[in-house]
């Protein structure tokens, strides 16, 4: 009986097409052509014995039947992605942490300080998952996560990180031949970068924001350039291209070493629930591994200068 059942690429064919009701969209997910996701669905159907698919020159629907077998595939698939998921933490030993992180902490801020932590603990060999999207650690090969966002995250323990003060920065060169800056209007003669983000409500700090903070209320924020990354804002600072809004602790670096100054003290602070924080499942949280990291790292974070250190502080 059971070679009557579909095979593993088989049901994520089925599953792709049954989630779209579109083959050429399963198609484009799974690197095939219309084709051949049509024919490998004739395939199962013609194993099966029954019709899970009803075709028009338009449309195409899932039968009962093919609702059945939609269900179990996809909890199917999902249950076995889980258990590779185990069984690759399994076999790749003690030795190993997987870290999954996004690129502006990782360049930032991490980078610039693992291999303290190689030294303090050569037993451990740390890899680096670099990716703005949240990995699920039941499905995929990561031990502990640093994530931004408001700290609820269920089956998680959770550590904050740090608080998200966001100041204006721009290169040596640019405020030594760009036009002066002395008081907040005089930014109006610059390009001005900044990140668009707005999570549960809250908006991240740009330049409307500033300025409104800096007691200038007829901003223009048409002509500002809007990233959607953190790094290519601050990137474009460091290129003497713009002035930006960047996260103090992410530059705290680039300042103290002279890549990139600040032009005016003033600073926004980012809602009180929002920070980075170092994420592992419950189930995980004695881990000699995990320990070793999650101890070393706030131990670093503690270490971080605040920009409430600099003469001017927060608004």
């Amino acid at each position: 009986m059971a070679r009557l059942l579909p095979g593993t690429r088989a049901l994520r064919t089925l599953e792709a097409a049954a989630r779209h009701l579109n083959f050429t969209r399963a198609a484009d997910e799974l690197g095939l052509t219309p084709a051949a996701v049509s024919h490998q669905i004739k395939e199962i159907e013609d194993q099966l014995g029954m019709t899970l698919f009803t075709r028009t020159s338009r449309t195409i629907r899932l039968t009962e039947a093919g609702a059945v077998l939609f269900e179990a595939s996809t909890d199917a698939l999902d249950l076995l992605g889980r258990a590779v998921s185990r069984a690759r933490k399994m076999t790749r030993g003690t030795e190993l942490l997987k870290v999954t992180l996004d690129a502006q902490f990782a360049t930032k801020w991490l980078m610039r300080r693992v291999d303290d932590f190689r030294k303090q603990r050569p037993g451990i060999e740390l890899r680096f998952d670099i990716t703005y999207d949240v990995r699920d650690f039941d499905l995929d090969d990561v031990d502990v996560g640093i994530r931004f966002g408001a700290g609820k995250y269920p089956g998680l323990c959770t550590h904050r990180l740090f608080d998200n003060i966001i100041i204006p920065v721009c290169s040596p060169a640019l405020l030594a031949s760009g036009p002066p800056l002395r008081e907040p209007r005089d930014l109006f003669q610059h390009t001005l970068a900044h990140i668009e983000w707005v999570r549960q409500g809250v908006t991240w700090p740009n330049w409307r924001m500033w300025m409104a903070a800096a007691g200038v209320d007829d901003f223009d924020d048409s002509r500002t350039l809007v990233f959607v990354s953190s790094t290519d804002a601050t990137q474009a600072a460091l290129d003497g291209n713009a002035v930006a809004l960047a996260d103090f602790a992410m530059v705290a670096n680039d300042l103290s070493e002279g890549r990139l100054v600040r032009p005016f003290a003033l600073g926004i602070k980012v809602a009180p629930e929002f920070a980075y924080f170092l994420v592992y499942p419950q189930a995980s949280v004695n881990d000699p591994r995990i320990v070793a990291f999650r101890e070393w790292l706030l131990e670093e974070v503690a270490k971080t200068p605040t920009v409430d250190k600099n003469p001017g502080g927060a608004a």
